[in-house]
């Protein structure tokens, strides 16, 4: 729903509420063509461990950087959730650019080419996320909301009921990431195959 062109700038005090969303003059803003990890996702180190403070952390930065400072936010349209996209400024410098440039957000290429070439800079240098493995945050949200990710990231393991029985999925295999847990169907998450095999479940084929 794009804005009129004589909407006002939004200045004030700039809160972060996670390090793609902040708010200014009371207003809540996303800032444009830019998606962070969500505060509840999980990453990979380098060395294949489970980071579950991941999305906190970059959030926590953010805030620690730029919350509190004076900021100027150039409205451009209304996402679906009816908050204001805008460009915003801190100390005259493009906060979404900053983000992307510092490996502290991607480039959210549906809503903007604006910051392609700032990410493949970062991601070149390993800055930031780029040092680390996970999702895209928009496919986290979506496999979050269909009971495809896990409460506890260190139980991955996706124990499906289906015509062919009681069979395991683990992170890596074909069906992995299409699959989806409804415990209230008897499905559940398992810590180990171990655990998984113990209570009745094989392992996926492929």
């Amino acid at each position: 729903m794009p804005l009129a062109a004589t909407q006002a700038e939004i200045r004030g005090v700039l809160r972060v509420v996670d390090a793609d969303t902040v708010e200014v003059a009371g207003q809540r803003i996303r800032l444009h063509a830019i998606d962070a990890p969500e505060v509840d996702q999980p990453c990979e180190t380098e060395h294949g461990q489970s980071w579950v403070g991941c999305g906190a952390w970059v959030s926590h930065v953010v805030a620690q950087e730029f919350g509190g400072a004076a900021a100027r936010c150039v409205p451009l349209d209304r996402d679906a959730y009816d908050r204001i996209v805008a460009r915003c400024f801190v100390a005259g410098d493009d906060l979404g650019a900053t983000l992307v440039s510092r490996g502290l957000a991607f480039a959210y290429v549906k809503y903007g080419q604006d910051y392609v070439a700032l990410q493949a800079e970062a991601a070149a240098a390993d800055r930031g996320l780029h040092a680390l493995r996970l999702t895209q945050p928009s496919w986290h949200r979506k496999t979050r909301a269909v009971g495809r990710m896990p409460v506890d990231p260190g139980c991955r393991i996706k124990g499906n009921i289906s015509s062919s029985g009681k069979i395991y999925h683990l992170p890596g295999q074909a069906f992995y990431e299409q699959t989806g847990i409804r415990p209230e169907q008897g499905e559940r998450w398992f810590c180990s195959e171990a655990d998984a095999r113990a209570a009745g479940w094989r392992v996926a084929r492929r």
